[in-house]
């Protein structure tokens, strides 16, 4: 395996450089003791002896805070998980996401990965999560209090499980590796099970909420609810489609014809989905019961328009923002979460730069497409069509409130623009569009929007989609600087996604009735009214619930593979939207530019675009290749179907 193969590297390398290090040591006592004896007995200064680290709650905490650092910044990376989904596309060309969603990756050609589930990272964390787990549960090594011990432990199992989560829901079944590696163990170790995986973090999550059930934890932190949260999680997609074998097999991919064929290692070959269904339902709802509520979700009608995307605002900030309007107290929400301090710069704090307007200096990064755009429900309940001349004419309007919240479409209002790009647009409204204008001659001419890719502010970095992600970027107006930062905290793990996984659970074990208690409760505090269909329309209700609720927070992409729907939604090709506005008749407007509907007759054309991803989906995608240099380290390892070379 790579990662414990670049830790027997990593370990080498640590030896010679404290040889190197313990030798210039003696060489300067030997300058300053001349010919004393004892020189040699001397405890060295660049290091700390393992048997004192553990005894040493500073120490020992000290090294658990280390393995916090293999969760990155969350999803909140330039280029996010979204873009690897039909919730967004990326920018700008040259980073190798072009190579998943048209799907050519191989093993030896991955694409993008995130650092967040890459194979080496993660057993680089995994190795560290045993050798606390080894040296805290040692009679020799351990501390000695109990509670602290215990506070330790239960964030060093939380851990291994959210890494081997990781692994699990991209590469399918990996080895489970229970302790840490010398230099000479044998690194070759056969994938377990995808069973096995699933009971082995299921089993570390009961150990970390044992361990930590009394704790208070500090914001950041493993807590025992995460714990049940995460276990929650996982017996979800372990009761999912993509992991029942006869399902998986139907596949062309997934037969006994390819060489890589071993459907344990993806999938149950035996036991009932029903139960595995009982079982995730049960995890879910511990959550749902001991998880504190979350935030509003005691409604019984449907709050206003304007609370609603109030709320969801609240939602996507944390607690992290002082922008007026923001309740503070929908931090409640977050049940395992990465937070940001003004004393450390990361790429974390820099979403809004990444993925805002380029008419406000910002990159663009991550960019709604029209497929999510169009999944919003109307304001009542139904299908938003772009068929229905109504709704053709005025896209945006009587949409569900949390469309305001997530996305940045033509027209809508933002920042003041002139602390950042000057007086060109006092109406500070997103412009994506291109416009009727009026010259200082008075002869007609059209305008590029401020916020496309033919912006007279820069005319780079701007959405191809006609669109800009809103939910994520602090509404602060004092946070509008490329320097400026923001400290909205990533949600690793939340409360609605719990209650979400109970009403999927709720569904597949026929309990509608309760499924729909809880999928109102989310309307409810959206400002959206309660479903009442029944059936297999129910089930797509909830899907797109979900899709909605927990847009850009990294459960699509898995959401879709794990439903095994990824042809017609991963695969399908991106839709962008152009915007014109043209002058009514006998109406006309000077710069600078502002929408207005009593001036402007506005087309909205949605279309589909293919040149910069041509978007393909192949069934083998449904999980990730390992790379050929892990296969050569470890020849045990064994291969994804569908990765021959």
């Amino acid at each position: 395996m790579y990662g414990y193969a670049v830790h027997k590297k990593l370990i080498s390398m640590k030896k010679s450089i404290k040889n190197i290090i313990y030798l210039f040591f003696a060489v300067g006592l030997l300058t300053v003791s001349g010919c004393s004896k004892d020189f040699l007995n001397q405890q060295p200064l660049d290091a700390v002896p393992s048997d004192q680290v553990w005894k040493d709650p500073a120490l020992a905490s000290a090294f658990i805070t280390e393995i916090y650092n293999g969760l990155g910044v969350g999803g909140f990376e330039e280029q996010m998980l979204a873009s690897l989904s039909d919730e967004a596309v990326f920018t700008h060309t040259g980073r190798n996401i072009n190579t998943i969603n048209e799907g050519s990756l191989s093993p030896t050609i991955l694409g993008w990965v995130s650092g967040t589930y890459a194979y080496a990272n993660m057993y680089q964390r995994i190795r560290a999560c045993n050798l606390a787990i080894e040296n805290l549960t040692s009679a020799e090594t351990a501390i000695t209090d109990a509670a602290t011990n215990e506070t330790l432990r239960g964030q060093a199992y939380f851990l291994r499980a959210y890494y081997y989560h990781q692994l699990v829901r991209y590469y399918g079944g990996v080895p489970l590796i229970t302790k840490h590696y010398e230099l000479n163990d044998t690194f070759s170790i056969a994938r377990s099970s995808f069973a096995d995986c699933v009971d082995f973090i299921v089993k570390d999550c009961d150990s970390a909420a044992a361990l930590l059930s009394d704790k208070t934890m500090s914001a950041g932190q493993a807590s025992s609810i995460a714990a049940l949260a995460l276990k929650s999680r996982i017996l979800l997609y372990a009761a999912s489609d993509l992991h029942v074998a006869s399902k998986l097999e139907a596949l062309s991919d997934f037969s006994d014809n390819d060489p890589n064929y071993n459907i344990d290692q993806l999938a149950y070959t035996s036991g009932s989905q029903q139960e595995r269904w009982v079982k995730a339902k049960a995890a879910a709802l511990e959550v749902v019961n001991k998880g504190g509520g979350g935030y509003k979700l005691d409604l019984t009608a449907k709050v206003s328009a304007a609370e609603g995307t109030a709320n969801y605002i609240s939602i996507s900030m944390g607690g992290g923002s002082k922008a007026s309007g923001v309740d503070a107290s929908a931090s409640s929400e977050l049940l395992f979460a990465r937070y940001f301090i003004a004393s450390k710069s990361e790429d974390g704090e820099y979403v809004g730069l990444h993925n805002g307007p380029n008419g406000y200096h910002n990159w663009s990064g991550n960019t709604p497409i029209g497929l999510l755009v169009d999944d919003y429900e109307m304001a009542d309940g139904s299908k938003f069509s772009w068929d229905d001349a109504t709704e053709k004419a005025h896209p945006y309007d009587n949409r569900d409130p949390r469309l305001y919240a997530t996305i940045l479409y033509d027209g809508a209002g933002w920042k003041p623009r002139s602390k950042i790009s000057g007086d060109v647009d006092p109406a500070n409204q997103i412009q994506t569009g291109s416009y009727d204008l009026v010259d200082s001659k008075g002869n007609k001419i059209t305008q590029a929007g401020l916020d496309t890719r033919s912006s007279s502010i820069e005319d780079w970095n701007g959405s191809r989609t006609g669109y800009y992600m809103r939910k994520f970027i602090d509404p602060d107006d004092n946070i509008i600087d490329a320097n400026d930062k923001q400290f909205v905290p990533w949600p690793f793990l939340r409360y609605t996604e719990a209650v979400l996984n109970y009403i999927e659970c709720c569904l597949e074990t026929g309990d509608e009735s309760t499924a729909k208690s809880w999928l109102n409760k989310i309307r409810f505090r959206a400002g959206m009214p309660a479903v009442t269909s029944t059936g297999a329309a129910l089930m797509d209700e909830y899907r797109n619930e979900r899709r909605i609720e927990l847009a850009y927070e990294e459960h699509r992409y898995h959401d879709c593979r794990r439903w095994m729907i990824a042809p017609t939604t991963l695969g399908r090709k991106i839709t962008f939207i152009k915007i014109t506005g043209n002058f009514k008749s006998g109406k006309t407007m000077k710069a600078p530019y502002h929408h207005d509907e009593s001036i402007y007759d506005y087309t909205y054309t949605p279309y589909t675009d293919n040149a910069h991803e041509n978007r393909t989906w192949v069934n083998k995608m449904y999980f990730r290749p390992f790379s050929r240099n892990e296969i050569n380290k470890n020849p045990l390892l064994g291969q994804n179907p569908g990765y021959s070379e």
